[in-house]
């Protein structure tokens, strides 16, 4: 790669930090100092954030797709799943009320770019791969970031119902959605990432030939065991009503085990053994 490449790459990478970070710096002033004046409104600020998201998507390109196969390594594939989560973030935006979320994701998805530029690594999956790892990539980027998103809904949410039962007079809750409408945008997205989380493993176990010599062993365990805690709680809410901190544990305790189960085992493989 020439220097100069390398130049509007880190430059780009700069830019679109600083979109994100001033973005979600804006979405925290709105919740926390709405009074404040001269603050600019939720338009101009999810503007900011499509911004910094399109610079992202060059980003991606650059470091994945732009030579044959594609380069999945650990911080490419972090970078990969930060995108997606940014992108389902702000597009839900425009018919749901779930930019307080930025609050969290956008800094988070702004560190996976800054390690991306700073740890360029290659992990290819080969230009040659059929089509269901293809689908297995995309159903997994795609069910990881619908639950980071319900995560994160789910933090806010044991915020707000902490500060609710305790009666502190906490401002930026007047900004948040009722509590139950909080929970509803939490159910629907663990709804539609369980889903996809099921695609993916299915799509997985097509070409899944030996667990043991394609080092998917824990990999594959933990994404099941994330599948069955995520499917518990659906089926909790729908027989039993599991609601509030019942679900706030459950959905967190999921999301850990999945992220464990891919860049756990991606981590271990890649910057620990390097294979």
């Amino acid at each position: 790669m020439s220097s100069s490449i390398v130049m509007s790459h880190t430059l780009i990478t700069a830019v679109a930090i600083l979109l994100y970070l001033t973005c979600g710096s804006l979405i925290a002033l709105q919740l926390f100092r709405r009074d404040w004046p001269g603050l600019p409104g939720r338009t101009p600020t999810l503007m900011i954030g499509f911004a910094g998201l399109a610079l992202h998507t060059w980003l991606i390109y650059d470091a994945i797709f732009s030579q044959p196969g594609l380069n999945l390594a650990f911080f490419n594939a972090l970078a990969l799943t930060s995108w997606t989560v940014v992108t389902l973030l702000l597009v839900s935006n425009l018919t749901k009320p779930i930019e307080n979320l930025g609050i969290l994701i956008l800094p988070i998805a702004a560190l996976t770019l800054f390690l991306e530029a700073c740890y360029p690594s290659q992990g290819f999956v080969r230009e040659s791969a059929g089509w269901p790892i293809k689908i297995h990539v995309l159903f997994s980027m795609l069910a990881y970031s619908l639950l980071t998103l319900a995560s994160v809904q789910a933090i806010l949410l044991a915020v707000q119902d902490h500060h609710l039962h305790r009666r502190y007079p906490v401002g930026f809750l007047r900004a948040l959605p009722p509590l139950q409408t909080m929970e509803s945008l939490l159910f629907e997205m663990i709804g539609a990432g369980f889903v996809l989380l099921t695609l993916a493993l299915a799509s997985g176990f097509a070409f899944l030939e030996n667990m043991f010599a394609q080092h998917l062993v824990h990999k594959t365990v933990l994404s099941t065991l994330g599948w069955l805690v995520f499917g518990a709680l659906l089926l909790g809410r729908l027989h039993y009503g599991w609601r509030g901190r019942t679900a706030i544990i459950w959905t967190l305790s999921g999301f850990v085990i999945l992220i464990l189960a891919y860049f756990g085992s991606k981590a271990v493989l890649e910057l620990i053994l390097q294979r």
